[in-house]
């Protein structure tokens, strides 16, 4: 398919994602959908682009439910038992924009991106007159934001019990945790900090305004753009943790409170072996991606469960094949992004924000615990079971066009690279050497990259060495 990539639709408001787009993408799921709930971010295009969904919708003969500025996540959960469109492009550039379409909380799978796509190429008509939808408006915020307060409450009750040798532990709260978090000027400004404080922490908010130019940062989270949220929890008498947020609340990034970000693979890790840990299940499974880290089997092992690996950015698929074979899954997550099926089948950021949280706050030693001095932050306490082994990752830059041909050429070139290693091309091509280092190399569905993942305790000298073979595929691609 052209129209969808691995997030939705994505790509220039003036170019691509049109308000005449969205209006033929909107009339294409109206004509399959009873209701349509419609949010968007703060983009400045976002405005057009939901009245003409809106438009599509009705004129295909849906109830168009009118829900203003969400994050991504709470348009996910209010799409349960209905359909959903969001208005969104992520962490890319404000002169970008995109179309994220769910049903019954979960992102369109391929074979309804597929059904979508052939009517949009085909054209639409309205449907008769007489048989347009209406317009209402909806109320989904403070539901969703009570909702994760909940849930986030009872995954600390859990880790409670599970810290203090006993059950029925009841209540959780952050006791005054601080934490700061960089919201990106998007739509986490309108959920994390206000779901934080509701459960008890000091929360500290930067860029939480929603500005669809992003004047605080870039939307997308990396340890350059989170420099200021770095800086300021570094600088912080107290414990804190520090959470950086994308452009619509679906992405998070953890910061220590030494200022460093926290590796994106620890932080599923933690996540993983807590709900593991939690399951009552005989067969408890974490689905995850071949660009994931070792460190997130050991932790899901060491407390009986298992992993399961699914191509970047088709973690319901993966959750699918594990269900249909019995298996319960009990967390699924690529790096930044994270499902919690206690709690829903999307990719949730603010909920990542409030468990990660709690967990924090519940792992944290008393400053009276004879055995270390002072406490310690929960943070440091949740790191140290898992080996965290030297990561890298590099972008080859390659346009979409050339991405096809130029990953043609990389399983040779790197078998003849590393002739001793194990190679599966299933989800990209990932070579495994004796060792225990690992490399993958995978095109973007997104961006204009390839992109290299390596884990090795030479990492520097496997990245650039796997960088300069990819690097002239995509030149051998381009002649």
């Amino acid at each position: 398919m052209s129209l969808f990539g691995t997030a939705g639709i994505r790509g220039d408001a003036q170019k691509s994602v049109t308000p005449s787009l969205a209006l033929t993408v909107g009339q294409a799921v109206g004509q399959e959908a009873t209701e349509v709930v419609i949010a968007r971010d703060g983009r400045e295009t976002g405005t057009a682009l939901a009245g003409a969904v809106e438009s599509g919708v009705t004129s295909g003969g849906a109830r168009a439910l009118r829900a203003g500025q969400l994050p991504t996540p709470a348009l996910a959960y209010a799409s349960r038992g209905r359909h959903g469109v969001m208005l969104t492009a992520s962490h890319n550039p404000p002169p970008d924009n995109g179309i994220k379409l769910f049903v019954d909380g979960e992102e369109f799978d391929a074979e309804r991106e597929a059904r979508i796509e052939e009517r949009v190429a085909d054209g639409l008509r309205p449907v008769e007159w007489d048989a347009w939808g209406v317009t209402e408006r909806f109320q989904a915020l403070s539901t969703y934001r009570q909702a994760v307060v909940d849930y986030a409450r009872a995954v600390g009750t859990d880790a409670r019990s599970y810290a203090d040798g006993e059950t029925g532990a009841t209540g959780i709260d952050l006791n005054g945790l601080t934490v700061v978090v960089d919201c990106a000027n998007g739509m986490a400004s309108l959920a994390t900090p206000q779901v934080l404080r509701e459960l008890g922490a000091h929360v500290v908010a930067l860029n939480a305004n929603v500005d669809g130019h992003f004047p605080g940062r870039p939307s997308k989270p990396t340890p350059v753009t989170l420099s200021d949220l770095r800086e300021f929890v570094g600088g912080y008498d107290d414990p804190v943790v520090g959470i950086g947020h994308d452009g619509d609340a679906d992405r998070i990034v953890i910061v220590d409170g030494t200022g460093a970000v926290v590796h994106e693979d620890t932080v599923l890790a933690i996540l993983a072996e807590h709900y593991t840990h939690a399951s009552d299940a005989s067969d408890p499974v974490v689905v995850t991606t071949p660009n994931a880290s070792d460190r997130i089997d050991e932790r899901v092992k060491a407390v009986g469960g298992r992993t399961e690996r699914v191509r970047l950015g088709y973690l319901h698929d993966g959750i699918a094949a594990v269900q249909a074979d019995g298996g319960s899954v009990v967390f699924a997550g690529e790096p930044w992004k994270h499902i919690h099926p206690g709690f829903g089948s999307w990719i949730d950021g603010v909920t990542s924000a409030a468990v990660v949280s709690v967990l924090i706050a519940t792992a944290a030693e008393k400053p009276d615990d004879p055995q270390v001095e002072g406490g310690r932050n929960g943070l440091a306490v949740l790191r140290d079971p898992i080996t965290e082994r030297p990561y890298r990752k590099e972008n080859v830059a390659c346009p979409d066009e050339h991405k096809r041909r130029a990953m043609e050429r990389v399983p040779q070139r790197l078998s003849e690279q590393f002739p001793t290693a194990t190679m599966n091309e299933e989800h990209g091509v990932r070579l495994a050497f004796d060792d225990g280092g690992w490399t993958l190399v995978r095109p973007s569905g997104t961006e204009p990259y390839i992109r290299v993942y390596a884990e090795s305790t030479g990492v520097d000298e496997l990245v650039d060495t796997v960088t300069t073979v990819v690097d002239r595929a995509v030149s051998d691609a381009r002649n």
